[in-house]
């Protein structure tokens, strides 16, 4: 079936280039901070704009569909407007694995209520427990980080848990010591909640179920306007780190899959409804579906313009070709969380090889995929520049890189600047679902934050990134649209911020201290 629909991002094997970005924009931040800068202007360069602004993306799809019906505008409101319920559009998969779905409602007070449903299985069929969280949260200021992300602060009031399952009471007594609790896991009833934490007892048991809401540290809004006057609101909260051991103390560069405005989602969504609907002594159950059948067969694109831990943006662009396991993805990269100031790009080729159904996630696929060709065209000439001043025999032709002039780096194994290695192997997961208008989409496991590479089976992805589309054919590639709104002012780049922002993105690729990951 084909079609297309603005909605989710999916992942980025290009990911993590390097170790070192954090020192890079804390250097930004101080040059930027002795001009003065506003809390609500993004740090990375001056706009035309009032401490409230709005800035929009307009998708044009090349690749056409069947049923493409009308052209997305995407806005972000700076500072974002919270208040509301926001809620899970289908049952998600964080590291580990664990399975859950989220519901947080926001008032104008800065209080919030957050319910999270776990349960024990990847389609949310079968509940384990519910956690209800409540707290307060204050907007501090556009991050430094993260263009186009406000960075928050939030205080824990109160955290309790409901245990649906004896299955679920065994699992949780084995990790948390029972002194944390007011009564022993053994003891709990099913059904009855039970407090975990509150402002006059520690974090304990918190920690040792892993639990954490650092995710509330960067967090984005976005309104999709389709037709007719309808809209799609969504709310991006920061990622989950994949090291178990380091999630409790993240602070988030990057973002998770988006929950949905409760009064603004996605039509027919019976999992908005279900998650709404609620509570930590009734959490939702998943009505069974069957799972759809692998087949990489055609094109699958980005969907939108995809934000990425250490600060990478970009949209992804896969063939599939199953009947000689060859691959070939287009990765363009941007300067900005718009996707509108292009910088490289990178088209990568290979092999691939399907494994066996996992273990650890139902309904996903194990893969081994090789990359044996990389292709590199620079976009702008700061980027040139850079490669142009690699040493022979490192980064394709030395002295010959130019502006819209495609290289490939197989002749010289990669690039070092770049963090490239070829050949290159990875071990991967994959899984196919239909969304809301019974369309394909494909998940790509999830990228390790520490921008490490699942180059062994033991490092192969339990959770996934966004999902990709699947696309009838051709490529895709946006156009951008600023301030189209009544209530919104025209945002545009200042020239000598963009050339910042270019020269800082060079100084990023140009440390390359993380091994670059191949297939993504």
């Amino acid at each position: 079936m084909k079609c297309a629909e603005a909605g989710n991002m999916s992942n980025t094997h290009f990911t993590h280039l390097l170790r070192g970005v954090w020192l890079l924009w804390l250097w930004q931040v101080v040059l930027v901070a002795g001009t003065g800068s506003k809390l609500w202007e993004v740090p990375t360069a001056p706009f035309t704009s009032s401490p409230n602004h709005n800035d929009s993306l307009q998708w044009e799809p090349r690749c056409q569909y069947r049923h493409l019906q009308d052209r997305v505008k995407i806005t972000a409101d700076v500072p974002p407007r919270l208040d509301g319920t926001w809620v899970s559009t289908r049952c998600e998969v964080r590291p580990g694995p664990e399975f859950l779905t989220r519901s947080y409602t926001f008032h104008p007070s800065r209080q919030f209520k957050a319910l999270q449903h776990y349960y024990a299985d990847s389609g949310c069929e079968d509940p384990a427990y519910s956690l209800m969280i409540r707290g307060k949260l204050r907007l501090r200021q556009a991050s430094w980080i993260t263009r186009g992300g406000t960075e928050t602060e939030h205080h824990l009031t109160k955290v309790g848990i409901v245990i649906h399952s004896p299955a679920a009471m065994q699992r949780l007594a084995s990790q948390a010591s029972p002194a944390c609790m007011t009564v022993t896991l053994e003891r709990m009833v099913p059904g009855r909640l039970y407090e975990l934490y509150n402002t006059r007892a520690g974090r304990v048991c918190l920690a040792a179920l892993g639990f954490s809401m650092m995710e509330m540290g960067l967090l984005r809004v976005e309104t999709q306007h389709h037709s007719h006057g309808r809209k799609v609101q969504e709310l991006f909260l920061g990622d989950i780190n994949t090291d178990w051991t380091q999630r409790t103390h993240y602070r988030p560069t990057g973002y998770q899959q988006p929950l949905q405005n409760a009064m603004h989602h996605i039509h027919p969504c019976l999992m908005c409804a279900l998650v709404y609907r609620s509570t930590e002594q009734r959490p939702p159950v998943s009505p069974h579906t069957p799972t759809a059948s692998l087949s990489l067969a055609s094109h699958w694109v980005s969907q939108r313009c995809e934000a990425r831990p250490a600060v990478l943006f970009l949209t992804r662009d896969f063939t599939f070709d199953p009947d000689q396991h060859e691959w070939q993805g287009i990765y363009r990269h941007y300067s900005d969380p718009a996707c509108s100031q292009p910088t490289f790009t990178l088209r990568a080729s290979g092999h691939y090889a399907q494994g066996n159904p996992s273990t650890k996630v139902s309904g996903a696929t194990e893969f081994v995929f090789k990359v044996t060709q990389v292709r590199v065209t620079a976009l702008e000439e700061s980027t040139a520049k850079m490669l142009n001043g690699t040493r022979s025999g490192k980064c394709g032709q030395a002295g010959r890189w130019d502006v819209g002039v495609e290289q490939d780096l197989t002749p010289t194994d990669g690039c070092t600047v770049l963090g490239i290695k070829l050949p290159h192997k990875e071990y991967e997961l994959f899984k196919t679902e239909l969304n809301h208008r019974k369309c394909p989409l494909l998940f790509i496991g999830e990228r390790p934050t520490d921008g490490s590479s699942p180059d062994r089976p033991q490092r192969r992805p339990t959770s996934f990134q966004a999902p990709m589309v699947l696309c009838s054919g051709g490529e895709t590639s946006p156009s951008h649209r600023y301030g189209s709104g009544s209530n919104s002012k025209q945002i545009q780049l200042a020239a000598s911020g963009t050339e910042r922002l270019a020269q800082l993105v060079l100084l990023v690729l140009g440390c390359a201290l993380c091994s670059w990951l191949g297939v993504y």
